[in-house]
C-alpha cells in the first residue's frame, strides 16, 4: 500500500476491525479486513466495544465467522466520494469518546499563546516571539509531575508566565476531557465541522487508543481532534464549544488490534504525517510528528482517565494529544493558519494507514441522529442482541 492508503503499510500483517454502514440493514456492521474484502463479523461481536472486553480479541477476531462481505475499494471510494452504497463508520462504537490535551510540549506554548492572545490570531506573532525565548525548548525535557517540573512552575510563576496550560502540561495531572458523546464521531472520507463563527482553527491529528472497561489497551487508530483556537483561547471554559461540534471528532480509518506483531511500544514509536490541501487555491500544508515527544506515557494518560475513580462500562477511545500547532501564514502576514471550506485533511501513520476528511461549516455536514437507542432498536431487529 502506498503512504497515503488508508491501510497500513503492512495491511497484510494487520487485525483491522471497522464499522459499516449498510443502507440495505439501515444500521453499522462490524466488519473485519480479510485480503480485499470487508467481512461482516456482527454474529461474533455485534459491537466494537463487546469485541474489545473478549480475553482475545485477536483470537476471536481470527477465528470469527464471516457473513456477508463487500469489496474493500467500493466502500473506500464511496467512503471518500460520498457515495450511497455502504461506507465506512468510524470504528468505535458504544465507547466514551475522551481526549487528552497539551501532552506535547511544543503545542503547549501555542496553548499559552492562544490563552494569552484570548482567541485573536492577529496578536499570536506578537506573543509567540515574546515568550518562546523563555519557555519553549526548556520544556521539553521535563517530567510532568517531577520535582524538577515543580521547580520549573515556581520559575514561570515569579517570571508571570504561569498557565493553566502549563499546569495540564507539565504538573502531576494530565488534561482529559469528553471530546464527542458516544456515537458522534464520524468515519473515514466523511465531512469534519467547523463552526461558521470560527475564524482561527486547525486539525489536531492524534493517535487514538481503543480501551475495554478494565483499562486494557487493545488497539490504536488515528484521529482529528479539530479544534477551534479562537474560541479555546477567548476560555478555556469554552472548551466543550471549541471541541464538541457536530462532525468535529474524526477517527479511522479501522482499529488495529494488538497482537504479536503490534503493540503498545509501536504506538509509542509511531510516527504521524499531516497534510492540508485546499480546494482549488494550490494550498498544500505538510507536517510531521513522533510519538517519541510525547510527554506522558499513553499507558498513565490511560491510567489517569479510566481506574477506581473513573469507570467506563463500554470501555473508551482515547486521543493521546497532538504536537501540530500549524503557525505558517496562509493568507496575510500575522493571520497564521486557519481552515478554508472544501480542504481536505489527510492524517497518516505507517502502520494505521491514513484518515481523509474535507472541511465543513457545522451546520452544513450530515446531521447526526443515529444514538443509542437506534443502534439497539436495529440490533434487536437483526437478532443480534440475543
Amino acid at each position: 500500500m502506498s503512504p497515503s492508503s488508508p491501510l497500513p503499510v503492512d495491511a497484510g500483517d494487520a487485525l483491522l476491525v471497522g464499522r459499516l454502514f449498510d443502507p440495505e440493514i439501515g444500521g453499522p456492521a462490524v466488519v473485519h479486513v480479510r485480503g480485499d474484502r470487508l467481512v461482516d463479523v456482527s454474529a461474533a461481536a455485534p459491537t466494537v466495544s463487546q469485541l474489545l472486553e473478549e480475553a482475545d480479541p485477536a483470537a476471536r477476531l481470527r477465528g470469527a465467522e464471516g457473513g456477508r462481505s463487500w469489496n474493500l475499494a467500493e466502500v473506500l471510494a464511496a467512503s471518500e466520494s460520498g457515495g450511497d452504497g455502504p461506507v465506512l463508520l468510524a470504528p468505535c462504537d458504544l465507547q466514551a469518546v475522551k481526549a487528552c490535551g497539551v501532552t506535547f510540549a511544543r503545542s503547549m506554548v501555542e496553548r499559552v499563546i492562544e490563552e494569552r492572545a484570548k482567541g485573536d490570531f492577529a496578536q499570536a506573532n506578537a506573543i509567540r516571539g515574546e515568550i518562546g525565548s523563555v519557555i519553549g525548548g526548556a520544556l521539553a525535557d521535563v517530567v510532568p509531575g517531577s520535582p524538577k517540573s515543580a521547580e520549573v512552575k515556581r520559575i514561570l510563576q515569579e517570571r508571570g508566565y504561569w498557565s493553566q496550560y502549563l499546569e495540564v502540561g507539565i504538573g502531576p495531572d494530565a488534561e482529559v476531557f469528553t471530546k464527542a458523546p458516544v456515537l458522534a464521531s464520524v468515519g473515514h472520507g466523511a465531512e469534519v465541522g467547523i463552526l461558521p463563527s470560527s475564524e482561527w482553527n486547525n486539525p489536531e491529528p492524534e493517535v487514538v487508543l481503543a480501551v475495554n472497561s478494565l483499562g486494557q489497551i487493545r488497539g490504536a487508530t488515528l484521529g482529528n481532534d479539530v479544534n477551534l483556537r479562537d474560541v479555546e483561547g477567548r476560555s478555556a471554559l469554552l472548551l466543550g464549544k471549541a471541541k464538541d461540534n457536530n462532525a468535529s471528532c474524526s477517527i479511522g480509518p479501522f482499529i488495529r488490534l494488538f497482537d504479536a506483531g503490534f503493540t503498545l511500544d509501536d504506538v509509542r514509536a509511531a510516527e504521524l504525517t499531516l497534510t492540508v490541501e485546499g480546494a482549488g487555491d494550490g494550498y498544500r500544508m505538510e507536517g510531521f510528528s513522533s510519538m517519541r515527544e510525547i510527554s506522558r506515557d499513553p499507558a498513565d494518560l490511560v491510567a489517569q482517565a479510566l481506574g477506581p475513580h473513573h469507570q467506563y462500562p463500554d470501555g473508551m477511545m482515547l486521543f493521546l494529544g497532538t504536537l501540530f500547532a500549524p503557525v505558517e501564514d496562509r493568507d496575510a502576514p500575522g493571520k497564521g493558519f486557519t481552515h478554508k471550506l472544501g480542504d481536505r485533511v489527510s492524517i497518516g501513520s505507517p502502520r494505521l494507514g491514513t484518515l481523509t476528511n474535507t472541511v465543513t461549516h457545522t451546520d452544513k455536514a450530515p446531521p447526526w441522529r443515529f444514538g443509542l437507542a437506534a443502534l439497539m432498536r436495529n440490533l434487536a431487529a437483526r437478532g443480534l442482541l440475543a
